[in-house]
């Protein structure tokens, strides 16, 4: 088995800069690869960021501004050699919650108020990278991550149905939108030729999806825009098209928002920032690991959050690593990031010398662009597995997925993220608990409710906890812990919390400890423990417990506690394996002096 590639920590401001490391190992031979990926990169980077752009409610210059800075920014903060980063439809919706209900129609405006979130999500990353932060995504569980995006792709699907069928309906949320679209439907409003450029592109996009060779999306949006020009379905039919987009290069810019925009804003840089790190961490792995490589996973956040300021210092948007374009690279025979440095100058050179070329695109067409992506994002088949398996964890998922579909995307990451911290504190609020007992001819001692069968030590109570002790489940750990002492069917002497899972003691669960020591000491029984951690005792003994309660009180193991538990106690008991080695022995003598079996009988 190969085992990843780890190369050796640069140190200093080098580490800063894995682009500028990358030089040292780069070979020539790579060049006419990484020159020929970037062109071809190039035929997707344009018209899927105008057309993230015109989902997002941006104007369609701005996601070309955000393809160029952002491929250029991770090529010299980024580690993946292959990933791309760029407008994403996972982040359309997030985008879009803010810009729309602020912006107020101004062009302007929205475009400062993405800016702004770019830049306060890179921020973020940037502060969360340096801070070893790069874990904080996988605090959300997979059920919760496919409820959000699932979310996210029905709210992307209905906000772009209208623009497929060649017009436009007013309303901020996927209701808002689904009514609009439904009743400029019974009104009539459908666009017949923007329809059938906007289906043509959609089937060509689906159709050639799994080709590696066939660009679907170039292949749809080139066919759409010709069709268009030639047939001037712009003036005969009415179709709305893209326009031409402004000549030249975007000047450095930092987006002003009004205070009142501050805390939508925050709250949406916030999102971005969760949301793309999650997906540019998966998808950074799943390459990597291709490689034979290691990915660090902070400085893949300071790469992630170095784009983002970038794009939003110039004119851009929020942008993540991109599922869709990465594969065309790798296809491509990208190397390293030189093919997206290469898309990037290949897109710059676009609008500087032919702005015009893609005036005739049919907004309908881009629609499509943003629709395949979005159905992309839906999982289904891993969500039958989980019903399968786990039936809460199913319905966990499709709450996420309605909050975010009915109150909106920042919102519903806002719920994903509610859900998943209350996931994690159910398990360790309400943990397993079991009274153990010896099960003749299985080593160890074992959950009683498992295995009626076991014998349990007279006046010995043993009793596992599985889970950290803190502040919400301490109480109940007493109140059952107590409980299984009253149901003892002798009266007990010792009770040993079997502590290998407890992973964790806080304060307020030290307390409660001492308290149940004073109630068992009340009544003539010991608090012992067996198999503790430990970091767990060194807790306890910062909090004085263990001095309290005594070296003694703590066993390595649940075996030398029973040891010596019958040692001080005198009670009957004769274990198993210890009738085994009498009836061994006995064998033994048997065979060697047939008389004194003869005699003991």
């Amino acid at each position: 088995m190969r085992l990843a590639e780890r190369s050796a920590p640069a140190i200093g401001w080098r580490r800063w800069l894995p682009g500028l490391l990358a030089l040292r190992d780069y070979q020539i031979d790579w060049l006419r690869h990484d020159l020929l990926a970037g062109l071809v990169l190039t035929t997707v980077l344009v018209p899927v960021g105008i057309a993230y752009a015109v989902a997002a409610g941006l104007p369609a210059i701005a996601g070309l501004y955000a393809t160029i800075f952002g491929l250029l920014a991770y090529a010299l903060f980024g580690p993946s050699r292959l990933l791309v980063l760029g407008p994403d439809s996972s982040l359309v919706a997030l985008i879009l919650g803010v810009v729309l209900p602020l912006s107020a129609g101004s062009p302007q405006r929205a475009l400062a108020l993405a800016g702004m979130m770019a830049v306060v999500s890179g921020l973020l990353c940037i502060a969360a990278g340096a801070a070893r932060l790069g874990f904080i995504t996988e605090l959300l569980s997979k059920p919760i991550r496919y409820g959000y995006m699932n979310g996210i792709a029905l709210t992307v699907l209905v906000s772009q149905l209208p623009a497929l069928f060649g017009f436009s309906v007013s309303g901020a949320g996927l209701l808002d939108k689904s009514l609009g679209f439904g009743q400029a439907l019974l009104a009539g409003k459908t666009n017949g030729a923007a329809l059938a450029l906007g289906l043509g592109a959609l089937v060509v996009i689906l159709g050639l999806k799994r080709s590696q060779r066939l660009p679907g999306v170039l292949i749809a949006v080139a066919g759409a825009t010709v069709a268009a020009a030639a047939l001037d379905l712009g003036t005969r039919a009415g179709v709305p098209v893209l326009g031409a987009l402004p000549q030249g290069l975007p000047m450095l810019v930092f987006p002003a928002i009004t205070p009142d925009d501050i805390v939508p804003v925050l709250l949406g840089g916030l999102a971005v920032a969760l949301v793309s790190f999650a997906d540019t961490s998966v998808l950074s792995r799943v390459y990597a690991a291709r490689a034979g490589r290691v990915v660090d996973a902070n400085q893949e956040m300071v790469g992630l959050g170095m784009a983002n300021l970038a794009v939003g210092l110039f004119q851009g948007f929020p942008l993540s690593a991109s599922s869709s374009r990465t594969p065309v690279a790798e296809a491509a025979g990208a190397k390293t990031q030189l093919a997206g440095v290469v898309g990037a100058l290949a897109v710059a050179a676009l609008l500087l010398a032919a702005p015009g070329l893609l005036k005739d695109l049919p907004n309908a067409a881009l629609a499509a662009v943003v629709i395949a992506s979005a159905l992309a994002l839906i999982e289904i088949k891993d969500l039958r597995r989980i019903y399968r398996i786990q039936r809460w964890e199913f319905w966990l998922s499709m709450g996420c997925m309605v909050g975010v579909a009915v109150l909106g995307a920042i919102e519903g990451i806002g719920l994903a993220i509610v859900m998943a911290v209350i996931e994690f504190l159910w398990d360790g609020w309400r943990p397993y608990f079991a009274v153990l007992g010896r099960v003749d001819g299985i080593k160890g001692y074992h959950d009683i409710s498992r295995y009626p069968q076991a014998r349990r030590i007279p006046g010995l109570v043993l009793f596992r906890w599985d889970a950290p002790l803190f502040f919400a489940n301490a109480e109940l750990f007493r109140d059952h812990a107590l409980d299984a002492v009253a149901a003892s069917p002798t009266p007990v002497r010792w009770l040993v919390v079997g502590a290998e899972p407890v992973t964790s003691v806080d304060v307020t669960a030290a307390d409660i400890l001492e308290e149940l020591d004073c109630t068992l000491q009340a009544a003539g029984i010991a608090l012992c423990f067996a198999e503790m951690k430990d970091p767990v005792k060194d807790k306890l003994k910062r909090f004085g417990l263990f001095s309290r309660l005594g070296e003694q009180r703590f066993f390595a193991t649940v075996g030398e506690a029973v040891s010596s538990y019958l040692k001080a106690s005198e009670v009957p008991w004769v274990d198993w394996e210890d009738r085994q080695d009498g009836q061994a022995g006995q064998g033994r003598e048997d065979q060697q002096d047939p008389k004194d079996q003869n005699v003991q009988a």
